[in-house]
């Protein structure tokens, strides 16, 4: 087992359970993707480059994305929490995981990611 899925196995419930099911739906929508285990948490990189996080906080679920000050659909679902260049959607159930909403900035997110900042 590799030190990301050791990180998202030992988290408690339902933070686990949150965890895996980003995890399924992260790497369904983006099979491009490649998890690693930077910065002591599961981080997925496209092409060597980063592209989103997890990330179990206080009590809830941080996915993060990189360069998301470019992203541009449901900005209002998404924290900045502080930071100038990340966002990040929060969940605290599973429950409030919209799968429109995350599939739709998924893409968002790779469209940037191809369009503007890791043209090879």
């Amino acid at each position: 087992m590799n030190p990301s899925e050791t990180y998202i196995l030992n988290q408690p419930e339902p933070y686990r359970g949150i965890l895996l099911h980003l995890q399924s739906v992260i790497e369904q929508t983006v099979p491009e993707v490649d998890l690693k285990y930077k910065y002591k948490i599961p981080f997925y990189y496209i092409n060597g480059k980063p592209f989103c996080y997890l990330n179990k906080a206080k009590d809830y679920v941080d996915l993060g994305f990189w360069h998301a000050s470019h992203l541009t659909v449901h900005l209002e679902h998404m924290t900045a929490a502080g930071r100038k260049v990340m966002r990040s959607l929060r969940y605290k159930t599973l429950e409030e995981i919209d799968h429109q909403i995350l599939s739709d900035i998924l893409k968002d997110a790779y469209s940037v990611r191809e369009k503007k900042f890791y043209k090879q």
